[in-house]
């Protein structure tokens, strides 16, 4: 265990766990009564998920610049770690669940547009999966990548959100 808390496959087991947990009572106990309900909460869950997965590249950017070991370094630290485990990982965890009853009880996970979204949520994970990562390089100083590195990267949560949404809405086939 590290000083700043349980290991990373401690903390990965326990979100596989709290997302099945998640995903079993959701198929099992939610009424059609609900999916109004079901669908807000999925929302906001997005919205967060989406706010930490363009913020933490932009911490990134100015972690990248500050000194190894400087008090502004170790603040970032706290700062990733926090966004990540606090707000990034458990809203990804809400969105996937409540997604997936979503596209099960609204769509029958029928249609092209929604196996296109799956496929772009899955690429936006492998995302959250990279910047995760990253958290534990930056926390052990193991950092290589310039801030025009993760500047770019900053991008990519954008790009995919936005091909997410347009077929979300207009759901083109």
């Amino acid at each position: 265990m590290s000083a700043t808390g349980a290991s990373p496959v401690v903390r990965a087991l326990v979100a596989i766990i709290s997302f099945a947990a998640l995903t079993a009572l959701l198929f099992m106990f939610a009424s059609d009564g609900l999916y109004l309900w079901i669908k807000a909460i999925h929302v906001i869950a997005v919205i967060s998920w989406m706010a930490g997965m363009l913020y933490l590249p932009r911490l990134f950017v100015y972690h990248a610049d500050t000194p190894i070991g400087s008090d502004q370094s170790e603040t970032f630290k706290v700062m990733e770690r926090r966004l990540l485990r606090a707000i990034i990982n458990p809203a990804m965890i809400v969105s996937w669940a409540f997604g997936l009853w979503l596209a099960w009880r609204g769509f029958g996970f029928h249609g092209g547009w929604l196996h296109a979204k799956i496929a772009f949520v899955l690429l936006l994970s492998g995302v959250h999966g990279y910047l995760s990562a990253s958290v534990r390089r930056f926390a052990d100083d193991r950092n290589t990548a310039s801030s025009r590195h993760w500047k770019i990267v900053n991008e990519v949560p954008t790009l995919l959100m936005i091909v997410i949404v347009i077929l979300v809405i207009v759901k083109p086939f």
